[in-house]
């Protein structure tokens, strides 16, 4: 009997050798200047037997950076840092795109090294303390609210950055807009208290959204954009309630773009289905995520609620977790404590079986 895990798939213009992805996860390695280092190479080589690897969050701009030591797409040393992650996960056999994040207002001033607007839909601070430098956390910065006619530069930042990552050689990009970044600041009323034609009513709250998904599927083409959302997620101090108020009409207008996925994080709400939402307003490809394993997993694909699935933490200590899972070998156990300091250890040394 074949495995549904390990069957091609194609996420648009991307072809999958099995439909196991790599999801997103910040790691706090970017050398100076947020440039990726040969260790982050090592690191995503490692992991490159999954299907598609979602890289860990990348600012498009200096505005969009909040946390510590995250790379960027911005200049030209980014850009060949991100060539030389895109090349060997390519000899590898791997496909990688990259996740675009702006922070928005969760942002802890000194960890980025530069001053630098912090800008959000409404003036509203993020509640939940962020991390700084020594890893303490600490209040975030008030933002500024982004003028309407700001919104044209703020969009062209988002498209360079996706130009450059292609020019870099990823195989496309992933917007983020789940856990209270950015995006997700203009979905949810908690953060967007605006009383223009981008606040208010949930159509007027994925207007932006969806402007930035139409701007990067113009810049790079639709067949290589995909988006994540994590609808019911406090996380950021996000709003949970009625998610499907905003998320129904965002991910339904979405679809009409023809784009080349859509990232699911699944919060198991008791009052809301949320691959099912997805799955009546969503016509491509769906990756799921959140807490799986590789049996839950393969009934998800086996049921057709999705097209791949990703996972996060089980990939920080199982480089080869494709293999393992093929195999039915057990799982190492990550060190959480090295999760974004230790350099290469809790990176880039746990071994392969």
């Amino acid at each position: 009997m074949s495995d549904s895990l390990f069957s091609p798939v194609t996420l648009g213009a991307i072809n999958l050798a099995n439909r196991i992805v790599m999801a997103p996860m910040t790691r706090d390695r970017a050398g100076p200047g947020d440039v990726p280092t040969d260790l982050m190479v090592k690191y995503y080589a490692q992991r490159a037997s999954a299907g598609l690897i979602v890289t860990e969050g990348v600012q498009p701009s200096p505005v969009g950076k909040g946390y510590w030591r995250t790379p960027g797409i911005h200049s030209a040393e980014q850009i060949e840092g991100w060539r030389a992650v895109a090349d060997a996960v390519h000899t590898r056999g791997g496909r990688i795109v990259m996740q675009l994040m702006h922070c928005g207002r969760v942002v802890v001033p000194a960890n980025r090294g530069f001053d630098a607007d912090v800008i959000a839909p409404s003036a509203i601070a993020c509640p939940t303390p962020v991390p700084g430098p020594d890893g303490v956390p600490v209040p975030t910065a008030t933002p500024r609210e982004i003028a309407a006619e700001e919104i044209p530069a703020l969009l062209e930042e988002y498209t360079q950055a996706a130009r450059n990552a292609i020019s870099a050689g990823l195989d496309g990009v992933e917007l983020h807009c789940a856990s209270g970044y950015l995006i997700n600041q203009f979905l949810n009323p908690a953060s967007n208290q605006r009383t223009d034609a981008y606040g208010g009513s949930a159509e007027n709250r994925i207007r932006f959204p969806l402007e930035a998904l139409r701007a990067l599927a113009g810049a790079i083409g639709a067949d290589r954009v995909g988006f994540r959302i994590s609808p019911g997620n406090p996380y950021n101090g996000m709003d949970p309630a009625d998610p499907a108020v905003t998320f129904g009409p965002f991910v339904k207008a979405a679809d009409a773009l023809g784009l080349a996925f859509c990232h699911v994080v699944d919060m198991g709400l008791p009052d809301l289905d949320t691959l099912a939402l997805v799955r009546a307003s969503f016509s491509g490809p769906i990756i799921a995520n959140n807490n799986l394993k590789a049996g839950s997993a393969r009934a998800l694909l086996d049921a057709g609620q999705a097209e791949a699935v990703s996972f996060g933490r089980a990939y920080i200590a199982n480089p080869d977790l494709a293999e393992r899972i093929a195999a039915g070998a057990p799982l190492a156990k990550p060190d959480f404590s090295l999760l974004y300091t230790g350099e290469e250890r809790g990176y880039t040394d746990y071994p392969a079986l």
